[in-house]
């Protein structure tokens, strides 16, 4: 494991893309992978978790943990490392991936999923799964130093894949535009749900949080900040790391996490509280610098992910900055 003098803390979220058994069905579009495919995924996957070097890493898109378990067997650098991660219901009506944390860290207290909604937060009548998660964001506090533990979660909201009532198609664009709209309507829901859910945690717990994930929608959008908190009291927003970074080189940083249609745009972010923007005065350390791990998504390699990691290097304050006890 690695000690904890360290100052520098290293945070990444890394979608997978469908990481899963092989031979195994995931979408009616979608083949089940062959051994050959399955073992170039793996040894593809662990080259690139080895690559972002990070302390903690939140996962996307993992239909199995044992499978993620192999992959951490094959890297040089986790096969040690605290695994955290709850395979998807069996008894579900549709196989849905989940989510996974990977800490070389200490965790304080076992990781938990957070599958349901707060109170006063539902999607609209008739929606399956009103008040739950799609994909149940998992909860986990890391120490991160001596003094300071933080709340990380890990996030994966709903697509923007059109959600279909049975026997529509894309054919009819009245059809076509329903199902886009509740895919939106249910993405919006899980951000406040998850809003409350961060901002709750915020004044119980008085530690720092970190979210990793894929939001599935940029920066700027309406979802992306709700769950930021555009507008809330300034002890409960979250911020963009990638905005508040001391270090940034526009010449050198290309930061998009995917490719669609030829249009770049990064739907994959990792969040922080106000203990992490060095602007504030609460600071108890700041974002250096976050790098986005993308060249494969040119280079259209098969056994990669379609998504890029993003990575945020995070120095925390030393005595001589103020550093406080937070949340011990």
């Amino acid at each position: 494991m690695q000690q904890l003098n360290q100052q520098e803390r290293r945070f990444a979220t890394f979608n997978v893309c469908n990481l899963a058994p092989p031979g195994v069905k995931l979408y009616d579009n979608l083949l089940p992978t062959t051994e050959q495919e399955y073992e170039a995924k793996l040894d593809w996957t662990a080259h690139q978790i080895d690559l972002l070097d990070a302390d903690v890493i939140g996962f996307q898109e993992i239909f199995s943990q044992a499978t993620l378990k192999e992959v951490l067997a094959r890297t040089r650098n986790y096969r040690e490392a605290f695994h955290a991660g709850f395979d998807p219901d069996p008894a579900a009506m549709r196989l849905t991936p989940s989510v996974a944390l990977v800490s070389r860290l200490p965790l304080v207290v076992p990781a938990q999923p957070m599958k349901d909604f707060p109170h006063g937060i539902e999607l609209p009548q008739g929606s399956r799964d009103a008040a739950r998660f799609t994909r149940a964001p998992l909860h986990a506090i890391v120490q991160v130093s001596p003094d300071v533990s933080v709340d990380v979660v890990v996030v994966h909201l709903k697509s923007r894949r059109p959600d279909y009532r049975t026997g529509d198609t894309g054919e009819d664009p009245a059809l076509y535009a329903l199902a886009c709209l509740r895919s939106l309507i249910r993405r919006g829901t899980e951000a406040a749900a998850l809003r409350v859910l961060l901002t709750e945690m915020g004044r119980a717990n008085r530690r720092p949080r970190v979210v990793l994930g894929d939001f599935n929608d940029v920066a700027d959008s309406v979802t992306t900040g709700i769950v930021l908190g555009a507008g809330a009291p300034m002890a409960d927003r979250l911020y963009d790391a990638n905005e508040v970074q001391r270090r940034v080189d526009h010449a050198r940083h290309m930061g998009f996490s995917c490719v669609h249609e030829g249009h770049y745009s990064t739907i994959d972010h990792i969040l922080v509280s106000e203990e992490f923007n060095a602007a504030l005065p609460d600071a108890i350390g700041e974002v250096v610098e976050v790098l986005y791990l993308n060249d494969h998504l040119d280079l259209a390699l098969p056994q990669a992910s379609d998504h890029g990691q993003v990575l945020a290097r995070i120095r925390l304050f030393d005595d001589s900055h103020g550093l406080r006890d937070a949340g011990m």
